[in-house]
């Protein structure tokens, strides 16, 4: 096992092989095999209940799977990460964990706490904080046009403006992948067009996006895969022109729905009578 922060560049992204895992008294993951190189932009989807919440906590090393051989499960090619060095490689972004805030914490604080990888800045963790953080924290609300909300509180905020301060927290180290777990949840129309060219424009800058979600809408034309999720099971893997067809989405998600394809955008909606 390699030591310190170092990964092996050739290693995938994510490597589960045989895993299972449990979350309380439900088992999600039975002998689950996947793996998603690095550089691969991927959307997962699936309903609710699919395991995508599950996955997510297993990168995130919130989940652990059962130990037992030959299962394995690796991020960028190491069995053990402490959370700190992970983030500096992956940056998380979630409905979830926006949910964990309080209401009062500020903007800037909500991008420094990305620094500690901890729930706000308190105590003994605003010690820590340097200059060169706070620099960096200011420039990334500025570049992602909520410079203004530094000292606002998240409750004084729209969902999107909360939205963008996270995905702020989520670049502080600069990590090459970032996963987006439903990331329009809760944005109206303008909020959710606007960070949805956000994503696109961090994957033109040459972030590798993992996407996780319920709707079709959300995947960004640049990518490559799609992995359809439906009771821990996965039910298609491969290209995105040839995952997302009426048959597949039928078997992940249990309803019958018409697909068009726009732009590099694909929309679902229900068949004609």
């Amino acid at each position: 096992m390699m030591q310190g922060s170092d990964c092996d560049d050739d290693a995938p992204l994510i490597e589960m092989r045989r895993a299972t895992v449990w979350r309380g008294r439900t088992c999600v993951f039975r002998d689950f095999d996947l793996a998603i190189p690095r550089h691969q932009q991927v959307a997962v989807l699936g309903p609710n209940g699919s395991g995508k919440t599950t996955l997510l906590k297993v990168v995130n090393r919130e989940i652990y799977p059962v130990a037992s051989t030959p299962a394995a499960v690796r991020i960028l090619g190491r069995d053990n990460w402490n959370v700190w060095e992970l983030r500096s490689h992956i940056g998380i972004v979630s409905h979830d964990l926006q949910a964990h805030y309080r209401p009062t914490t500020t903007g800037l604080h909500v991008v420094l706490s990305g620094f500690q990888s901890s729930i706000g800045v308190h105590g003994a963790l605003a010690r820590r904080i340097t200059p060169r953080q706070i620099r960096r924290a200011h420039a990334l609300l500025e570049e992602l046009g909520v410079a203004d909300l530094a000292d606002t509180a998240l409750g004084h905020m729209s969902t999107g403006q909360q939205r963008r301060c996270l995905l702020a927290r989520a670049l502080v180290h600069d990590p090459h992948t970032l996963i987006f777990d439903e990331p329009t949840a809760g944005l109206d129309l303008a909020g959710s067009f606007d960070y949805l060219t956000r994503v696109r424009q961090l994957v033109a800058a040459g972030k590798t996006i993992v996407l996780v979600s319920h709707a079709l809408n959300e995947i960004p034309p640049a990518v490559d895969r799609v992995i359809l999720l439906r009771a821990g099971k996965i039910v298609a893997d491969g290209a995105k022109d040839r995952v997302l067809n009426e048959m597949n989405l039928l078997a992940t998600f249990g309803v019958a729905m018409r697909i068009a394809r726009i732009d590099g955008y694909y929309l679902a909606y229900p068949p004609s009578a």
